[in-house]
């Protein structure tokens, strides 16, 4: 019983050093990774002219004269309604169309032709960078009036990540037992009502994944609208942030709270929405 009872303790014991060396790294990596917003934080409560003289110190006295400034000189209120209108837009585009043409790739009771061709050239959209196909889209922006303007902006975004979230959600769609599907249509369930009462819901931490990503890639955009939007009252938050930056001199106080304001929205949308974008990035793992 005594060597049970010293067996036991010794295996406690190697479990919480393994647990202690699996820690470290852990902790290490959160603090290389919230280290840069904790430190932009603390940037955006100093003067500039302290930052330029001590750029490591702590601030002497909290100030909020910057963020003041930019909601009332800047007119960053506007810029973050642009952003927020164009990355609402856009999520609400992709998010409905690529369920939608996912359903159907992915459910084999719709057969068509080209069904296996046509998902093999969305899925190598993928694999083109953004800087190919840049110019191309101006000149569709141009010739159909879009240019400069917040509709075409959610447009290319919504075309852009088009590919990548009908791959997630196929593969989620296509885990759904045939059984459900089957049991849904016998008991009189039209096509749609098929989608959008009993499948969409089944799918919702594919979509959530899908909706955090693109979020995140919305939010934080700058390559198209650089090149697309060129009017200062149509400006998003990356574009608006940019000139902050002078030629000669830049105002790192009046820049840092920029970028903390345009973090915002995307940390708390994550902390709220971090289990299921878990679930759904590992739903793919527990296929048996």
């Amino acid at each position: 019983m005594a060597t049970g009872l010293m067996t036991a303790r010794g295996g406690t014991a190697s479990r919480k050093a393994v647990r202690t060396v699996l820690f470290v790294p852990l902790i290490v990596y959160t603090l290389f990774t919230t280290g840069p917003l904790l430190w932009t934080v603390i940037l955006s409560l100093r003067k500039t002219r302290d930052i330029y003289a001590n750029p490591l110190g702590l601030p002497d006295t909290i100030q909020f004269d910057h963020y003041a400034r930019l909601l009332s000189e800047f007119g960053f209120f506007g810029y973050f309604r642009n952003s927020l209108i164009v990355t609402v837009g856009a999520l609400a585009l992709v998010t409905l169309t690529a369920s939608l043409a996912a359903f159907v790739f992915a459910r084999r009771r719709y057969d068509f032709p080209l069904r296996e061709p046509l998902f093999m050239m969305i899925f190598m959209a993928i694999m083109l960078p953004p800087q190919v196909v840049v110019l191309s889209l101006y000149q569709l922006m141009v010739r159909y009036h879009l240019y400069n303007t917040l509709t075409g902006l959610i447009l290319v975004y919504a075309a852009t990540e088009l590919p990548l979230a009908i791959y997630l959600l196929r593969a989620f769609y296509a885990q759904i037992p045939t059984e459900m599907e089957d049991a849904a249509l016998l008991d009189g369930c039209s096509e749609f009502s098929l989608f959008w009462r009993v499948m969409f819901p089944i799918a919702k931490p594919a979509v959530v994944t899908v909706l955090v990503l693109n979020l995140i890639r919305y939010w934080n955009e700058y390559l198209y609208a650089s090149v697309l939007i060129t009017r200062k009252d149509v400006r998003t938050i990356p574009l608006a942030t940019v000139f902050l930056l002078g030629e000669n001199y830049a105002d790192l106080g009046m820049l840092a709270a920029g970028l903390v304001i345009s973090s915002l929205p995307i940390v708390v949308m994550y902390i709220f929405l971090s289990e299921s974008f878990i679930a759904g990035m590992t739903a793919g793992a527990l296929k048996a």
